[in-house]
């Protein structure tokens, strides 16, 4: 397996672990209805943690263009790899998101609010107030990159094998503490593709895609992910 293909299968598991949880709360007749945010959380804590123990060894695992642009800017990753890495994220978040669709297909019809639908996909704020989103995607998303970097040079975490159990942690931690006002995206390729799948896929009564939110979901992230690996560089010197 190729490094471009390990970020299409490490995020299309991220995807279909992590939505598929938001689908299980969310989604009437699941047996997980209603179930709440401490289940959302954990479940996409450990779509993380999968994702990343299944590629890191071929790919080191990015999973998304926020970590894979904050470890360029950091030094850490070649600038050339870059859209090829990317490339695959979004490829992976896509098809992540038509499992999903495929996965809770009894369960489309039977949901009635189009909101709860493209939550499913995508993040939707709780307040929406396009700059305080902004600001609250940029601050997970740093500490998201800030932390990953910080976990990466501990040497004792990458021989044991707990690295990505700790990234998993961390956002897990992201999501209880941060993900409130926005739904915790910090991520673009997470959002942006199941967005797309969201427009394109035969949902029933699925409603708006809202594409005058999407830029807030990419944006932030990316922002915050590179502030985040500026902020390592500067306070632990690469």
């Amino acid at each position: 397996m190729n490094p471009f293909t390990a970020e299409v299968v490490g995020t299309m598991l991220l995807v279909l672990l992590g939505d598929g949880v938001v689908a299980a709360v969310l989604l009437k007749k699941s047996k997980a209805e209603n179930s709440g945010w401490m289940v959302i959380a954990t479940g996409w804590a450990m779509a993380v943690a999968i994702g990343v123990y299944a590629v890191g060894r071929i790919s080191g695992a990015h999973l998304n263009p926020a970590v894979t642009l904050g470890l360029a800017i950091a030094g850490k990753f070649a600038w050339s790899e870059v859209p090829r890495y990317m490339a695959g994220q979004f490829v992976g978040a896509f098809l992540g998101a038509v499992l999903v669709w495929l996965a809770y297909q009894a369960h489309w019809r039977e949901t009635e609010d189009p909101v709860a639908k493209l939550s499913v996909f995508s993040t939707v704020p709780a307040i929406r107030r396009a700059p305080a989103n902004l600001v609250t995607e940029i601050i997970g998303t740093f500490v998201l990159v800030l932390g990953v970097l910080a976990i990466s040079a501990n040497a004792a975490p990458a021989q044991s094998g707990l690295s990505p159990l700790l990234v998993g942690f961390l956002v897990w931690a992201i999501g209880l503490s941060l993900g409130g006002p926005t739904g915790y995206a910090i991520n673009p390729a997470r959002d942006l593709a199941p967005r797309i799948a969201h427009a394109i896929l035969p949902i029933p009564n699925k409603g708006s895609s809202d594409w005058g939110y999407s830029w807030v979901p990419v944006i932030g992230p990316a922002l915050g992910g590179a502030i985040g690996a500026i902020a390592y560089v500067g306070l632990f010197g690469g």
